[in-house]
């Protein structure tokens, strides 16, 4: 194995993870319209029930997303992490709330009461995709910060311990006042909802609310497929930045999306079929009131346009997290991933993914066997 391959496998690694990430959002976006389907205390704790069986898959992809990065691309992870801090803390701090909420809301006794805990939940439902999906945006929009790529190869005590620093006292926050992450975050947002929508159509055996749940995947599709072609029409006809390799410096690109698609029909290809995946999960469920399933054509379709959208951001010598303070600044995968010897010990323990995974659908086969209905609530 090259040192390029390895490079390129943990991208596409992280971007499968991305993908995934976003699928499971389903629970983000079902909790995001526990007040709005649920009209009793009764229909509302049959939502919190179905998403509360899933909640730890959402959070532990979260993590394993995040660690995956970490370990593979360590200059994003102290950039990014490091840098704007305050977008990550809030993603994190809604998560926490998240865990804090299904484990306390149903407790005698507690001092919030149950219907905080309950915010908190529609909380982490609207706020954790919408910031997740803004942070990813990022890797097309630009951010804020300069790397000073000579301390790389300079000890501590010749460079300093600092290689890279935010350019602002915003620390990441300045992603909101760009438009675009706006609209991918919103995006995102949307599409939780209705795959949350999808989820409780397929999960929950109670015919009051399956109406409801179709009208919702209808009111929600339409802002989100809205927001998510004006997004992939901006990206698709953006300036990128290219690495070269032999000078060592990153040059733009009009159309750089575009041409990496191109370039790369295979990405292409996983790209147009998750986008016909996922409409044709929610056409199914529109079309066909006996239709349950579509929930499994949109996650898939979901984790598909996902991971092809990732993939073509840091393939082909695309910088996947451009400068907008200086171009020269960016990340690529030549010039932030971790060594060679390290890419391929985590190679070898990546071989234990696909068995990871098959416990995971076993599982939740297993916890979804029968569904939920009124007397589970």
């Amino acid at each position: 194995m090259t040192y390029s391959f390895l490079q390129q496998y943990w991208w596409f690694l992280v971007s499968l993870l991305g993908g995934l990430l976003v699928f499971l959002m389903f629970v983000q976006g079902a909790n995001s319209l526990i007040f709005r389907l649920g009209r009793d205390e009764e229909e509302r704790k049959l939502i919190i029930g179905s998403t509360g069986r899933k909640w730890e898959l959402t959070f532990t992809t979260l993590v394993t997303f995040g660690g995956a990065f970490f370990a593979s691309f360590p200059l994003f992870y102290s950039t990014s992490f490091g840098g704007a801090y305050w977008i990550w803390m809030l993603i994190l701090v809604s998560f926490v709330l998240q865990a804090v909420a299904y484990e306390f809301q149903a407790k005698p006794g507690n001092v919030l009461g149950r219907g905080c805990y309950r915010r908190f939940l529609v909380f982490n439902g609207v706020v954790g995709p919408f910031v997740v999906g803004a942070a990813v945006a990022t890797f097309f929009t630009g951010s804020n910060f300069l790397v000073t790529h000579d301390a790389l190869g300079l000890g501590v005590a010749d460079a300093g311990p600092v290689i890279s620093r935010w350019g602002n006292a915003w620390h990441g926050l300045d992603a909101l006042f760009c438009p675009w992450n706006w609209v991918l975050g919103l995006a995102v947002v949307f599409l939780t909802r209705v795959l949350g929508s999808l989820y409780l159509l397929n999960n929950l055996h109670d015919e009051e609310l399956r109406p409801r749940l179709r009208r919702q995947v209808l009111i929600d599709t339409v802002p989100f497929l809205v927001l998510f072609l004006a997004f992939v029409g901006r990206v698709l006809t953006a300036i990128g930045l290219v690495y070269d390799a032999a000078t060592q410096t990153f040059v733009p690109e009009a159309y750089r999306y575009l041409h990496s698609f191109l370039s790369m029909p295979l990405v292409a290809l996983l790209f147009l079929v998750g986008v016909v995946l996922v409409l044709l999960g929610i056409l199914r469920t529109l079309l066909k009131p006996s239709t349950v399933r579509g929930i499994w054509f949109t996650g898939i379709g979901t984790v598909l346009t996902v991971t092809a959208l990732l993939l073509v951001a840091g393939l082909d010598g695309t910088a996947y997290y451009p400068s907008s303070l200086d171009p020269q600044s960016s990340l690529c995968l030549a010039n932030s991933c971790s060594s060679e010897f390290t890419l391929t010990v985590m190679s070898v323990v990546s071989l234990l993914i696909p068995f990871v995974l098959a416990y995971i659908a076993y599982a939740w086969h297993v916890i979804d066997l029968g569904g939920l209905s009124r007397k589970d609530a």
